[in-house]
């Protein structure tokens, strides 16, 4: 067997391969190349500096494995891997430590004025009054997510004395290993944290979370810091913020356009920054290679599988089959994850008409309902393991009813005292449609930006939205309505050509009639 490695490998990682009898080939000083034949390769090494396309895994005949060396897989056309019966797999857990101890350093930075003091001393000067730091025993910290990351910096702060805050949507306390962290809200954590740091994905429920009206919740000497995603803070918002004394101070890895060398907030008062460091050290690095390469060797060896991305099928015509209905349900998932009321107790999914694969149906609903907690470390492979390990049971059947339509996916999510179904239909070979969405009965195409409105069932709410949003130049690709017999509630379920801002949101739901108003991404 032969694994090609086109970007830098470490020795390290190779020996791992060479050691069990596989041949390397490594042309990551001259990719791309015609000097090797991809079509005789089993297996392919890649970091974030190849791209590989559907022509290259056409030509790769034999191949079986694509192993990526970190975790953004951007480069690597998923779809086409799995059309073609390649494994996808990734190494999300290795530079877990590293980002743990960079959120520590650099906290640890602000809390003394290790920055200031540096700048200070560089310009010839000697302050030592001027730069009074702040000790960190007894101090509280708030941690905004609370997965692998978020839990190793926990147990760094610990160490330190310090009082811990969690915030975590998806995960509940009973669940948590660490009992010294207490559970709050985000209002509790901002107000009374004298540091913060954040740990969770960019997704469309976590971009602009923090804002100006969390920031101002700070103490004025709290400091808040970010080496998880850029874009999860709102960089203009914390620029007024630090400039204007809002808050004490911040740490930033990460920014939302990156390279950054010329944004203001480069220049905000009392800010440090680095650029992007988090997983940047010489043990991360070895490992993400030490990592994929154990994990390629295990597949092509054993067949065991590891941190795959993707769901490859021997049986291409039922892959082929079964792929609009995985679309299908992991769009149901990320609806249901998107309005969410709290920490998920149980979902049950059931499949109806000529659709009885559930098992499949399943795991794309808990990769759709799960991505938006945990990022691109949740695939079909482990979402079962996810979900349970989240403390959500899994309910799955087929149901041999007859029902009204060929096919039919019906999904409930069930929280503490309330719970929520969706059900969505393929019709044709590609027509995605929800079909059914908190007892009302629909007929919504799920793509696009959506506007969600629960309103009072009177006459109007129609006209007064839909001046609004011509008003606030906001484009309306399509307006669902949904109403219940005996039943003073209705729904809207607004498509739109372009994500609404804040400020439009606000102002429908300060609409008389509105109950609430909530976007959705439904691509």
């Amino acid at each position: 067997m032969r694994v090609l490695f086109t970007d830098p490998i470490s020795d390290e990682g190779k020996s791992i391969l060479e050691a069990a009898k596989i041949e390397v080939v490594d042309v990551s000083s001259e990719w791309p190349t015609d000097k090797v034949d991809i079509s005789s390769i089993d297996g392919w090494v890649v970091r974030s500096g190849t791209t590989v396309s559907l022509d290259n895994i056409e030509q790769a005949k034999n191949l079986k494995v694509i192993g990526r060396a970190g975790v953004g897989i951007d480069n690597i056309d998923l779809h086409a891997a799995t059309m073609n019966g390649v494994l996808v797999m990734n190494t999300p857990d290795a530079n877990t430590v590293s980002a743990a101890e960079h959120t520590v350093a650099l906290l640890l930075a602000l809390a003394r004025n290790i920055h200031e003091g540096y700048h200070s001393m560089v310009h010839g000067k000697w302050e030592r009054e001027k730069f009074i730091g702040t000790e960190l025993n007894d101090k509280t910290v708030g941690i905004i997510g609370l997965g692998k990351i978020g839990t190793e910096v926990i147990k760094r702060l610990h160490s330190f004395k310090m009082n811990i805050l969690g915030y975590d949507p998806y995960i509940k306390a009973e669940n948590y290993d660490l009992d010294y962290v207490r559970f709050t809200d985000l209002i509790t954590l901002f107000r009374e944290s004298d540091f913060i740091t954040v740990h969770v994905p960019k997704t469309q429920a976590t971009r602009g979370l923090i804002n100006h009206d969390r920031l101002k919740l700070m103490k004025k000497s709290a400091q808040i810091i970010n080496c998880a995603r850029g874009g999860i803070i709102d960089e203009d918002d914390l620029l007024t913020a630090l400039n204007d004394g809002v808050i004490g101070g911040a740490a930033l890895d990460v920014f939302e356009e990156e390279p950054v060398t010329d944004s203001p907030l480069l220049k905000a008062k009392n800010i440090l920054y680095t650029p992007h460091l988090g997983s940047s050290t010489l043990e991360a690095k070895e490992g993400v290679s030490k990592a994929i390469c154990g994990q390629v060797r295990d597949f092509l060896i054993d067949g065991t599988i590891g941190n795959a991305l993707n769901l490859p099928m021997i049986d291409m015509d039922l892959l082929r089959r079964l792929e609009p209905f995985m679309i299908l349900s992991e769009k149901l998932g990320s609806l249901h994850q998107q309005i969410a009321v709290g920490p998920i107790d149980a979902v049950s999914i059931t499949t109806a008409g000529n659709l009885k694969d559930t098992n499949v149906i399943t795991l794309a609903f808990l990769k759709g309902l799960l991505k938006e907690i945990h990022g691109s470390t949740v695939n079909y492979i482990n979402a079962v393991a996810v979900a349970e390990s989240s403390g959500i049971q899994i309910e799955e059947t087929y149901s041999h009813k007859r029902v009204d339509y060929a096919n039919l996916i019906s999904t409930t999510v069930r929280f503490h005292d309330s719970s929520l179904s969706i059900r969505g239909s393929l019709f044709g070979e590609s027509l995605h449609r929800i079909i059914y969405f908190d007892g009302f009965h629909l007929d919504l195409s799920p793509e696009g930006t959506v506007l969600l409105i629960y309103n009072r069932d009177i006459p109007g709410v129609v006209g007064k939205v839909g001046t609004l949003l011509g008003d606030m130049n906001v484009n309306i690709a399509g307006y669902q309505l949904g109403r219940k017999e005996e039943s003073d509630i209705a729904i809207g379920l607004i498509r739109l050509d372009s994500d609404p801002s804040p400020e439009v949101i606000e102002r429908i739901s300060d609409l008389e009639e509105v109950i609430s108003a909530t976007v959705i991404s439904l691509d």
